[in-house]
């Protein structure tokens, strides 16, 4: 119940007892929100870092600018979270908003409750400081970061790291997807779920934080002025504009003094025009919002430790579960039976028994052994979450069908990834063959993860090492360079059958230009000549590592011509 003034009847007085209102949303409840509004501190590193990601993001291709811009937004976020909290930001016991007075006019008397007054309610609709499900002590915004534990930090540094790809390599598929993976990372980085429920309700986050900013923006810029600080933005604004402006006078003079130093202007510098001028405010708005966002959360971040499993929930009998989950594992142990067969028996197995050529075999299976796993993860989540543990037999019937589940999944694993190796033998290699093989791997992976958690039937840490685990097998298919694994791989297994798709190889990024190298020159002319048609230099901002070899070795080169190239 939470205890409000209650509604005014006959002439100006009240009633006498107290009315129950409706407790506070979901969550509402879980996330307050800060009190007050963005410190000095957070306001100048959340904009400076804006500025540095609107002028370094390149719009166009893969960067150095893009891990420009995630360090010196880490560093403005570590830097408006560490500080200790200013007084404005804490809320007094005794001030409204938390416990009412005793002597004021409409105070609501309890029962009980001696000289009139009433005792500070503890429901679950109340929030007191310091106290209760969804409150942030007043300690400031620097609370949800003195918490950090270990594993924000290493979130924080794979947010970097994947935004960091786009210095090493070309290919723009591979740095989208490490793109939307540093989003992800860069979630938990500030709202550290763990439980499945918490990620999900991470996911929430972002953006309900943007738009609850901006009034808590409104906020702070409003205590600022009116608590005498105003002045202090002002005197930074002015250092900003006036800093500015020493620059420009001195760049220029500098680069008429010396037509080097003017050539270096001229890299370093884009040229001013209403594109580079919308370009600059379109990432300072929206970059300086999603910094912002994270200011938010960070200053009080959600709840999210109540939202692990309720163990007392309603569990299934034991029958109802065992009874598909024993089918399943006869049905898979009748499958990988087959399935050893075929990986021992070899080539003369497949032919003799299915009529298939290898490469059909493969192209045939691959796809719905992916389809099994996936399924397959979500029955064993369902079961271990449903399944009865009270007893001893309950537990042990859990760890052998779920654990016989899991293992038979590994082989289903293996065979998949061996059928993709043939697949790729037979037709080549490509992004979207690699790309999945990757993720089947990753899923084996995840399948011991499941064994090893069903060991001692606990798994809070699973949810966040999944992601976890998924995020490395990322960053090491970038470390791996895709691009230039695939061409090696078709370029080998040219030398030994004579096929090879030209035409898709020439649509690689410049990842691909050393193996594609090794070709015969005529192949070689027409596999590269796209990449080195569309090849330009890099300003600063698109500074990457594999254009620049690739550069070097077309320049190494006789010109690519496109003339003999088969259609």
């Amino acid at each position: 119940m939470v205890w409000a003034p209650a509604a005014p009847v006959a002439g100006w007085g009240m009633a006498p007892g107290p009315v129950a209102v409706p407790a506070p949303s979901w969550i509402a409840t879980r996330w307050p929100g800060p009190i007050g509004g963005p410190t000095r501190p957070v306001l100048v590193g959340v904009a400076a870092a804006a500025t540095v990601a609107a002028v370094s993001i390149p719009l166009t291709r893969a960067g150095i600018g893009w891990l420009i811009a995630g360090l010196a937004g880490t560093a403005a976020l570590v830097t408006a979270a560490w500080p200790t909290a200013h007084p404005a930001d804490t809320r007094p016991t005794d001030t409204p908003g938390n416990t009412r007075p005793t002597d004021t006019p409409g105070n609501i008397h309890s029962a009980g409750a001696p000289g009139g007054t009433r005792p500070p309610s503890t429901g679950s609709g109340t929030r007191p400081v310091g106290t209760g499900s969804g409150t942030r002590p007043a300690s400031g915004p620097a609370e949800g970061w003195r918490r950090v534990g270990w594993v924000r930090p290493l979130w924080a540094a794979a947010t970097v790291a994947l935004l960091g790809v786009g210095t090493i390599r070309a290919a723009g598929w591979l740095f989208v997807l490490c793109l939307l993976t540093a989003a992800l990372t860069a979630t938990l980085t500030i709202t550290d779920g763990r439980s499945v429920r918490a990620l999900l309700f991470s996911a929430l986050v972002p953006p309900a934080a943007v738009i609850e900013a901006m009034p808590w923006l409104a906020k702070g810029l409003t205590r600022s002025a009116g608590s005498g600080r105003g002045p202090a933005v002002a005197r930074t604004l002015v250092s900003v504009v006036v800093s500015l402006g020493l620059l420009v006078v001195f760049g220029l003079l500098f680069s008429s003094a010396d037509a080097a130093f003017a050539g270096l202007l001229d890299q370093i510098l884009p040229e001013l025009s209403v594109r580079t001028m919308f370009r600059w405010v379109f990432l300072f708005v929206t970059v300086g919002a999603a910094l912002l966002g994270a200011a938010y959360v960070l200053a009080a971040p959600p709840d999210l430790t109540g939202m692990a499993a309720d163990p007392s929930r309603r569990r299934l009998h034991r029958a109802e579960w065992m009874l598909p989950v024993v089918l399943l594992d006869a049905l898979f142990a009748g499958f990988v039976a087959v399935q050893v067969t075929t990986l021992f028996g070899g080539s003369e197995h497949v032919l003799r028994t299915a009529g298939l050529t290898y490469a059909e075999y493969a192209r045939r299976g691959f796809w719905q052994l992916l389809a099994v796993s996936l399924l397959t993860l979500l029955v064993i989540g369902a079961a271990a979450r449903w399944a009865p543990r009270k007893s001893r037999t309950d537990r042990a019937l859990i760890r052998i069908l779920l654990g016989a589940l899991t293992l038979l999944s590994l082989v289903v694993v293996a065979s998949a990834l061996f059928r993709m190796d043939v697949y790729a033998d037979a037709y080549g290699a490509t992004r979207l063959r690699l790309l999945v093989a990757v993720c089947e791997a990753w899923l084996g992976l995840v399948f011991v993860l499941i064994a090893l958690a069903g060991v001692r039937l606990a798994a809070r840490w699973l949810p966040g090492l999944a992601i976890g685990t998924a995020v490395l097998a990322l960053l090491t298919l970038a470390l791996a360079n895709p691009d230039r694994l695939i061409a090696e791989h078709n370029v080998d297994r040219y030398r030994q059958s004579g096929q090879i798709d030209i035409a898709y190889l020439s649509g690689l990024s410049a990842d691909a230009v050393p193996a594609l190298d090794r070709l015969p020159d005529s192949l070689r002319d027409c596999a590269l000549w796209s990449l080195a048609a569309g090849s330009r230099p890099d300003d600063w901002r698109e500074t990457n590592l594999a254009r620049i070899e690739a550069r070097r070795i077309l320049a190494e080169r006789p010109a690519t011509s496109r003339r003999f190239c088969p259609t």
